[in-house]
């Protein structure tokens, strides 16, 4: 190779995007897809209760949120970006025996002091996962300095529309677009197409807008459009979830899906269960 062409080759490769990642391993794909639980739909049950419930229904990975109590045995012994070596470990353990994958972590608020928000990002290192949800726009510079040094991902995440607080903003679409386009790649949106649905929006059309951005999704089927809807197996309620996975899939989405199912809290299990079966389905299909 001369001289100018290896001055092109490097100029070349410091032209392209920065947008690498912790990446899920392909044996958590279901029907085309890794999918599993946000925890907190166990969250009347300890986290090593929700990872045995996930993998019960099917699901190859998993979302944890902060605050969730460790096991019936240690209840009093809380799972967070806190947690000691020792408690991390026994995650670590539990969630090998029953062969799920911890992908992303939250919704949880990224403070904006370095200090604080590196404990939440080395919870995610340690952890190895793939992305943190959140909703702390007001700390982007932060997250995106951390996104950097650590090369974990991290979702913005809606929530619906408050008829009663109008600067709350993350329900909408092109806000999320707005706080993440000229931002690191790596940095993008949780796309919660249930709280979509409580917003009166379409999900496809939210998954559009944020094309090229979609981090990871809570996905949900709400059995009507509008505040109040309750979650459904997929394919039951009026989400359109062949319409999203099939936007998803031609995005190229790599994320993880999480089912976070807010209904029937103390056997949610067959339910998620067949929504895993929805997925695993469309995706046969699609071969």
């Amino acid at each position: 190779m001369t001289l100018g062409l290896g001055i092109a080759s490097l100029a070349l490769v410091s032209a392209l995007p920065v947008a690498a990642e912790n990446k899920i391993p392909e044996d958590c794909k279901v029907g085309g897809f890794y999918i599993g639980c946000q925890a907190y739909s166990f969250n009347r049950f300890s986290v090593f209760e929700a990872i045995e419930k996930t993998a019960a229904a099917g699901g190859r990975v998993i979302e944890f949120f902060p605050g969730q109590s460790l096991s019936k045995e240690e209840p009093n012994v809380k799972w967070s970006h806190d947690a000691s070596p020792e408690t991390i470990q026994k995650v670590k353990d539990k969630l090998a025996k029953y062969k799920v994958h911890a992908s992303n972590y939250g919704v949880v608020g990224i403070p904006k002091d370095e200090a604080q928000a590196r404990k939440i990002f080395e919870f995610a290192k340690t952890m190895g996962l793939r992305a943190v949800t959140t909703e702390s726009v007001d700390a982007i510079d932060t997250i995106e300095k951390m996104v950097k040094e650590y090369d974990i991902m991290v979702g913005f995440h809606d929530h619906p529309k408050r008829d009663n607080d109008p600067n709350y903003k993350m329900w909408d679409p092109n806000y999320i677009l707005s706080v993440v386009k000229d931002r690191d790649a790596r940095i993008g949106s949780c796309a919660d197409t249930g709280h979509w649905v409580r917003s009166n929006l379409k999900p496809v059309d939210c998954l559009r807008i944020l094309k090229g951005h979609i981090i990871s999704s809570h996905l949900k089927d709400l059995h009507q459009m509008g505040p109040g809807g309750h979650d459904m197996p997929f394919g039951e309620g009026v989400s359109d979830v062949p319409a999203i996975l099939d936007e998803l899939k031609a995005q190229g989405f790599q994320g993880n899906i999480s089912i976070e199912y807010e209904y029937n809290w103390d056997n949610s299990v067959p339910e998620i269960s067949q929504c895993i079966g929805f997925v695993r389905g469309y995706g046969a299909g699609k071969k």
